[in-house]
């Protein structure tokens, strides 16, 4: 028996164009104190990433796949398929890579072997909607002599943020600032000026702030005003915004704002034409504000959300989902006046008209630094299996 560890070194989300960085230990669990007959031998191990898409049938109409590329030898359980007997297709894998061959482990006896793989800049990230699904998976296969391949599947989660592909680093490393008195890698260098390089893109486009009036009118007049500072966020972060009804010719009566996804599948991809967008809410404010002057609102961006992306088969977008309630008439109230030594007492009306009407407002939703969604991240950073 010989348990396989994998461990993630940084945690299990990463920007598309990093280095994933894993440490594959495998250990004989028998005390020390066993003799040497109880040495076990694997033959070899290798790693591979690759993507999964999954497509819902009753939503996508995916052409018919290319039968003559089937590979005959992957019904053979001997050979490394990292995505046999999952659903869907490999849309996207990385080489494999042979960790040893040959291993032989002493009773108590361990060896950690590190596999590292830049994650491809032109895949799509990690998705689980309504009608598709992008997973990425690190799949290490061991085997012994004359066995089947056992596999070890460790799920990630990838971000994409678009012009990271196109930034081109300066050759000469003297001009990049270091730190002397640490020795690094040259893909470590990269991959950490990469994250920095993500990190600051990031903060210029959703730090600028520029004052957004809309104006909020049905049929019968103004009902009030909403403002918002900006409209590009990352995950993580709160949608803030401020009602104003003091203005307002139509009372409101009752105002919901809905923070929602819009997932659509591209035309020539969906299975029946015209086929509605499916939506999902990710959070949500009500509130009762007749004879409100002002109000407000914050939604958080959850860091388990997908940032919008667009690829060949489905896009998905965000937007602010408003809905408003108004009088349909004076909205007055009664006055009941008691004895004169009492005060007077507001009631409010038993029965009311009322009209209803909706609004969307697009907003940008880009990733965030891949360690701060580690920390909400439903993958485990370790993954074992014992073979």
């Amino acid at each position: 028996m010989i348990e396989v560890l994998a461990k993630l070194g940084r945690g299990p989300v990463f920007l598309a164009g990093e280095v994933l960085e894993c440490v594959i230990t495998f250990t004989n669990p028998l005390s020390a104190s066993s003799t040497s007959a109880s040495s076990e031998m694997l033959a070899w191990a290798s790693a591979q990433i690759h993507c999964q898409f999954h497509a819902s049938e009753n939503r996508v109409a995916l052409p018919p796949s290319d039968g003559s590329k089937h590979d005959v030898q992957a019904e053979n359980e001997t050979v490394f398929v990292p995505n046999r007997g999952e659903r869907g297709q490999c849309i996207l894998s990385t080489p494999p890579k042979i960790l040893f061959c040959d291993l032989r482990l002493d009773p108590g006896e361990s060896k950690s072997y590190s596999y590292c793989e830049t994650l491809p800049v032109d895949g799509p990230p990690s998705f689980r909607g309504q009608s598709v699904k992008y997973v990425y998976k690190l799949t290490i296969g061991c085997q012994r002599v004359n066995s089947p391949i056992k596999l070890l599947r460790v799920p990630f989660r990838v971000l994409v943020l678009h012009g990271l592909k196109d930034y081109q680093f300066p050759q000469d490393e003297a001009v990049a600032p270091s730190n002397p008195f640490l020795e690094e890698e040259e893909g470590l260098k990269k991959d950490s000026r990469l994250a920095d390089l993500a990190t600051e893109l990031l903060m210029v486009a959703t730090s600028r702030r520029s004052l957004h009036l809309y104006n909020i009118s049905n049929t019968r007049g103004k009902v009030g005003m909403f403002c918002i500072f900006k409209t590009v966020y990352k995950i993580g972060e709160d949608v803030i915004g401020t009602f104003n009804f003091s203005e307002g010719d139509i009372p409101c009566l009752q105002f919901s704002v809905s923070l929602q996804t819009e997932e659509s599948i591209q035309e020539e991809f969906q299975r029946r034409r015209g086929q509605p967008v499916s939506f999902s809410t990710h959070a949500r404010h009500q509130e009762a504000c007749l004879h409100t002057a002002q109000s407000s609102f914050s939604l958080p961006i959850p860091l388990s959300s997908t940032p919008g992306f667009s690829t060949n088969i489905v896009s998905l977008k965000w937007r602010l989902h408003f809905e408003f309630v108004t009088s349909g008439e004076s909205a007055g109230t009664c006055l009941v006046r008691g004895s004169q030594s009492e005060a007077i007492t507001w009631t409010g009306v038993e029965q009311m008209e009322v009209d209803t009407f909706s609004w969307d407002l697009p907003i940008k939703v880009l990733p965030t630094n891949p360690v701060l969604a580690s920390y909400v991240s439903q993958f485990s950073s370790t993954n074992s299996i014992t073979i």
